[in-house]
């Protein structure tokens, strides 16, 4: 613990967790006051840590046919002591079952009672009564054959029977056997040598709230193709008043980015982002307290010794969540190897951790940047700026030929204060004006503000000009522009001077 102190700091504290309690060790003299810890109400929980799920089935009533039209599973599912039950029930019924019907055999042909006449051939030779008929029922199913008691061709019957004990057993030997042989090879408890960590904990990793729990390993055997799932099982009501009690919502842990897919050699964390997506968005740690909810983790992968699919699952409550935690650093960098130190598997440490939640945090920052509103409204005018400029193209698309040669030429203006809508672009040409303007726009102490004002007024009343103003090209075009407009019509001069205003 001082190693570690040393290394993170007096503020971290480590926490050995355990299944019965939250985990936090009393503090020492020098600690402060000694947390006391309530200990909370033991809720049902749907799975349980090792993997069971608390689920029973009940009310099934015709139901429970289909268990027998998929018998071979069945008897798979059962525990071992049914399944040893019925193998040696299964055996000692058909034995006594074949062994009473050579007896019913030598019975109707009287070989009981003539089975010592000498010159006499009965079915099956030294059989005298039930126990005799039993013994040669077993040497001939367990080929044992130890030749004083056999079969006679004077008995079509026998042969019969006998065939017939030979399909029966071999069927009756496959079915037992090979579901003995499949319970056996369950990769059930290879589960039993993959780990999880007995807490969660949240905690800011790479800048973000992070939900974050660990698993690992015990066999040198490789999981292959393991890869990692989590549920998230709340109670919720829809909009619509329908109650759901274990909804069911995806906890990504790196599907998008292959995250998922595990290389199991040594204890890894799994890393869930509390982000927007996220079913944790507007989790705290004061929420965290009234929060009812169960994480359940599955742990999927391929044995490498056997090939079969085996999966581990176990789940964490809310009160098994722990808030402002980290794990401890469990792999060591040894002579020539890695070393795992399994004992601070479960262990963490508390790490200095925010209180709210990721929705809080962003409304805080949303808060604390007062200039996002005016450059938000400031672009909106912008727009609507470059919009109205745009309307004038559309209108000068609708004007005769004649005026469109005519007006076509004096689309500076319009260009300029394009230009002059956007304050924080000052590259623009000054081909595009006039001479007079550039020379204006070229005196030092004229801003934009001021170059724009002047080209505006001298836009918004153009009449009130003078003509000996403006360059003799502008001079050329204004004379003929006023005497083409004389000889518009009213619409049309109505439309051209609208246009300028």
């Amino acid at each position: 613990m001082s190693a570690l102190r040393r290394k993170f700091g007096d503020d971290y504290q480590v926490v050995t967790t355990s299944s019965s309690g939250s985990g936090l060790q009393p503090q020492g003299p020098g600690q402060g006051p000694q947390q006391q810890l309530v200990p909370k109400k033991k809720r049902q929980r749907f799975v349980d840590k090792n993997g069971r799920c608390n689920v029973q089935h009940g009310n099934l009533g015709s139901e429970t046919s289909r268990y027998l039209s998929d018998l071979f599973t069945t008897l798979v599912d059962l525990k071992w002591r049914w399944n040893l039950f019925i193998f040696i029930l299964t055996y000692t019924v058909a034995w006594l079952f074949m062994a009473s019907m050579w007896w019913v055999i030598a019975y109707t042909r009287g070989d009981l009672n003539k089975a010592h006449v000498g010159n006499y051939t009965p079915c099956v030779a030294n059989v005298y009564n039930f126990p005799s008929a039993f013994l040669f029922f077993i040497e001939t199913e367990a080929t044992i054959g130890y030749g004083y008691r056999y079969i006679t061709d004077k008995c079509p019957e026998g042969i019969i029977l006998f065939l017939f004990q030979s399909i029966l057993g071999s069927i009756v030997d496959a079915f037992l056997i090979g579901c003995m042989f499949i319970k056996m090879s369950q990769p059930k408890k290879r589960a039993e040598t993959l780990m999880f960590s007995e807490h969660a904990v949240i905690s800011m990793r790479d800048g973000k709230l992070t939900l974050m729990f660990r698993v690992g390993n015990l066999r040198n055997s490789h999981m292959v193709s393991a890869q990692i799932r989590c549920k998230l099982l709340k109670s919720r009501q829809t909009p619509e008043g329908e109650f759901l009690p274990l909804d069911q919502l995806e906890l990504d842990v790196g599907f998008s980015t292959g995250a998922d897919q595990l290389f199991l050699v040594s204890p890894l964390t799994i890393c869930h982002v509390i982000d927007a997506k996220s079913p944790f968005y507007d989790l705290s740690q004061r929420s965290m307290q009234t929060e009812q909810f169960e994480i359940v983790v599955i742990l999927e992968g391929i044995v490498e010794t056997t090939g079969m699919t085996c999966q581990a699952r176990t789940s964490y409550t809310e009160d098994e969540v722990l808030w402002g935690h980290r794990f401890f650093p469990v792999i060591s960098l040894e002579e020539g190897f890695f070393k795992v130190d399994y004992s601070q598997f479960h262990a963490t440490f508390e790490v200095p951790t925010p209180p709210y939640s990721v929705k809080e945090q962003e409304e805080m920052l949303l808060m604390s940047s007062p200039l996002i509103a005016p450059a938000i409204t400031n672009s909106k005018d912008r727009h609507n700026s470059v919009d109205c400029l745009d309307g004038l193209d559309d209108i000068s698309t609708k004007l005769p030929t004649k005026l469109q040669k005519i007006t076509g030429r004096e689309d500076f203006p319009k260009k300029l204060l394009r230009m002059s809508s956007t304050t924080s672009e000052k590259a623009y040409s000054l081909g595009d004006l006039p001479m007079k303007l550039q020379r204006i726009s070229s005196v030092p102490g004229n801003s934009e503000e001021k170059l724009v004002s002047k080209t505006t007024k001298m836009l918004s009343d153009p009449m009130s000009q003078s003509v000996a103003d403006l360059p003799p090209k502008l001079q050329k075009m204004a004379g003929g522009a006023a005497r083409m407009e004389g000889n518009l019509p009213a619409k049309l001069r109505k439309m051209n001077s609208d246009r300028f205003t």
